[in-house]
């Protein structure tokens, strides 16, 4: 029987939950998310963040965050490094616009506290209200697009084209036959709704690979398994906040904010409706402490060394099992804690391994696109560029600031002024100087 100070702080009795559901839901999830302890790393590491200190960030991000959602909101939800952001950050920022990594975590340090000066002032939700349905759903769908064509480049599917830019590639090459195969696995445990099945895909990937000889194998206990937390040092306060706010960031930022808020309230809804937290109201029991949960923890995650942290759909495992408390989430950051001694293990995975798991989660985030209305053509186009410039720009920014100005533009040509909400005209405004200065 649980102790009477764990049920009124969690109110796990007035929620219709007990102790041993929320640790059997903390535990679901985290086996449901632990794949992210090997994506992460392999992305960031592109941004040249050495990968050792990638992966104990990571971890660190992850704890951080998790924690403070359970303790300061008593939510059942874990949060860690999102996917769209760091590939935004990794594949646009750094890459694309030739920014030291060190740069863009000032950045993901400015957003954090963009958005938490949102939160505590009230003008998140107004803003959220502001923005149409139609934008919302395809910067999610975007996001997805962009993140399956990364992962079929990681794959070695897609690669360089002089001729046209992208094109197939060697599909007869172990590594890429074995990725395709994981993606296979994956989407076919995905299908049975085995708990965990991107994890073990990632896994049975790897180990495939090196019983074959594709992938390095460990040689020693050591490889697998560490009793010192790998070295931070090379990532740890290393942001550079002089230098982002020297470059004038304000696309980057705003783009780190927007897709951060969109990823979290949009994400938070669903789950709290999927655990039955919305109240007669419609509203969610703690909204603002969940918020400046995530806030404060995207500030940490810039500080240890990673991107932008959200919340993550795979929080419906833990909340089908029942977890209804912040309780949850506790156990959730505390086996990502223990995870920390198997980085020797992550830093084996390569990125062939865990190229599926974002071909997956691409497919799942472009689900959305069902709820656009296409018969609309002002909402059409708006939500048609939105999602296309991003993967073919490399770019969540370049997505987001098409579809605003678009959408700015085509409903007011077409009569439907009244339509738009004043908000919108100043950020497509925003993104058109953005885009003068940048050619000046």
């Amino acid at each position: 029987m649980e102790s009477s100070m764990l049920d009124k702080f969690f109110k796990m009795s007035e929620r219709g939950t007990d102790l041993r559901t929320e640790v059997l839901a903390g535990f679901t999830t985290f086996v449901t998310l632990a794949y992210i302890l090997f994506v992460n790393p392999n992305v960031l590491s592109e941004a040249g963040i050495p990968k050792e200190a990638a992966i104990t960030a990571t971890v660190l991000a992850t704890v951080g965050t998790t924690l403070l959602v359970g303790l300061l909101a008593n939510m059942p939800m874990a949060a860690a490094p999102g996917l769209g952001l760091q590939a935004f950050f990794t594949y646009t920022v750094v890459l694309g616009m030739g920014l030291p990594w060190q740069t863009a975590l000032g950045a993901v340090f400015f957003s954090g506290v963009f958005f938490f000066i949102l939160t505590v002032t009230g003008a998140l939700q107004y803003i959220v209200k502001s923005i149409p349905e139609v934008l919302k759903i395809s910067m999610s769908v975007g996001v997805g697009l962009f993140i399956a064509f990364i992962g079929l480049r990681a794959a070695g599917v897609v690669v360089d084209n002089p001729n046209t830019l992208v094109g197939i590639g060697d599909v007869t090459s172990p590594p890429v036959i074995l990725s395709i195969l994981g993606v296979f696995l994956a989407g076919a445990l995905m299908a049975r709704q085995v708990k965990g099945g991107l994890l073990i895909s990632i896994l049975a990937t790897t180990i495939v690979g090196m019983i074959l000889g594709i992938f390095d194998r460990p040689t020693a206990i050591s490889d697998v398994i560490s009793f010192t937390p790998p070295d931070i040092s090379s990532t740890f306060g290393k942001l550079d906040l002089g230098a982002a706010i020297r470059y004038g960031l304000f696309s980057i930022v705003f783009s780190f904010t927007i897709v951060e808020m969109f990823d979290n309230i949009g994400t938070l809804i669903g789950l709290s409706r999927r655990a039955n937290l919305i109240d007669e109201n419609g509203e969610i029991p703690n909204l603002n402490r969940f918020l400046l949960a995530q806030s404060i923890g995207t500030m940490w995650s810039s500080v240890v060394g990673t991107c932008t942290v959200t919340t993550y759909v795979e929080n419906a495992a833990g909340i089908t099992e029942g977890g209804r408390t912040g309780l949850t989430a506790i156990v959730v950051g505390l086996l990502f804690a223990l995870a920390i001694f198997f980085a020797p293990l992550v830093g084996l995975v390569p990125a062939y391994a865990t190229a599926p798991a974002l071909i997956i989660i691409g497919a799942l985030m472009i689900q959305g696109i069902k709820d656009i209305d296409f018969s609309d053509f002002t909402d059409a186009l708006p939500a048609f560029l939105t999602i296309i410039v991003m993967p073919l720009t490399y770019s969540i920014a370049q997505g987001i600031a098409f579809g605003f100005i678009s959408y700015a533009v085509v409903k007011t040509i077409s009569g439907k002024a009244k339509e738009v909400h004043w908000l919108v005209y100043l950020i497509a405004v925003a993104f058109i100087i953005n885009f003068a200065m940048r050619l000046a």
